[in-house]
C-alpha cells in the first residue's frame, strides 16, 4: 500500500473539490494502492473559539463584498463540474477549525477517518452547518459509527488541543502553504485541487511500478 497523505481543512472548498476529483479516480480504480492518511491544517489557526460571522469573515479576508464574490466565483463553478453541491449562502458562520480537527484525528484511531471528513465537508458546504459547534461535531461522530459520549467528553477537555497546533506547525515547516496539499509516500507532493484525471495517471504509473 501506498500512504498518500493529504493535508486539509474541512472549511477549505478547494479541499473539497480535490477531495472529490481524488475520490473519481479511487472510485474507477478497484483495488488502487493508497491509503489515505487526513492531516491538520488550519487555514485560520487564529480563529477565536467561538468563529465569527461569515460575511465580516469573507469581506475582510477578500478585501470587501465583490472581493469575495470573485474569489468565489470560480469555487461554485468547479464544485458543480466536480459533482458536488455547495449551498454557500447557507453558510452563517465561520468556524474555528480545532474540534473539528481533534474529530478527525479520533476518526483515524477508529479507521473511520474518511467517513468523518465527508460528513464534515457536507454538513459546512451543502448543509450549512456549523462545525465549530461541539453538538454538530458529535452528531457527526455518532453517525460515522464513534461513541458520540466518548467524542463529546474529549471535545469538552483539552484532549490533543496541543497536538493539533504542534501538527499544524509541523505541516508549515515541511513547506506546505496551502490546502489541499496531497503528499505520495512521504516524498512526492502534489499541490491544490488536482483534475481526476492527473489522480487516473499516477494511479498507473504506481501501477507500472509495482508491475
Amino acid at each position: 500500500m501506498v500512504t498518500l497523505d493529504i493535508f486539509s481543512d474541512p472549511i477549505c472548498p478547494w479541499c473539497y473539490i480535490g477531495k472529490a476529483r481524488l475520490d473519481a479516480a479511487l472510485l474507477a480504480t478497484p483495488g488502487h494502492p493508497f491509503t489515505l492518511r487526513w492531516r491538520p491544517f488550519m487555514l485560520n489557526p487564529d480563529m477565536p473559539a467561538g468563529g465569527m460571522d461569515r460575511r465580516t469573515y469573507l469581506e475582510t479576508k477578500f478585501g470587501g463584498r465583490q472581493g469575495a464574490i470573485n474569489a468565489y466565483a470560480p469555487v461554485a463553478q468547479e464544485a458543480e463540474a466536480s459533482g458536488l453541491t455547495m449551498h454557500l449562502d447557507a453558510i452563517k458562520r465561520t468556524p474555528s477549525t480545532v474540534d473539528a480537527h481533534r474529530l478527525i484525528l479520533w476518526a483515524g484511531i477508529e479507521g473511520v477517518q474518511t467517513a468523518v471528513i465527508s460528513s464534515l465537508f457536507a454538513a459546512y458546504f451543502t448543509e450549512g452547518r456549523d462545525i465549530g459547534d461541539r453538538e454538530v461535531l458529535g452528531d457527526i461522530a455518532d453517525a460515522c459509527g464513534l461513541d458520540a459520549s466518548v467524542v463529546m467528553r474529549l471535545l469538552n477537555s483539552d484532549a490533543d488541543k496541543r497536538e493539533i497546533f504542534e501538527m499544524d506547525a509541523a505541516a508549515r515547516g515541511m513547506g506546505v502553504t496551502s490546502v489541499p496539499t496531497f503528499v505520495v509516500a512521504g516524498k512526492h507532493a502534489v499541490p491544490g485541487a488536482q483534475p481526476t484525471e492527473l489522480w487516473m495517471k499516477v494511479l498507473s504509473e504506481i501501477a507500472a511500478q509495482e508491475a
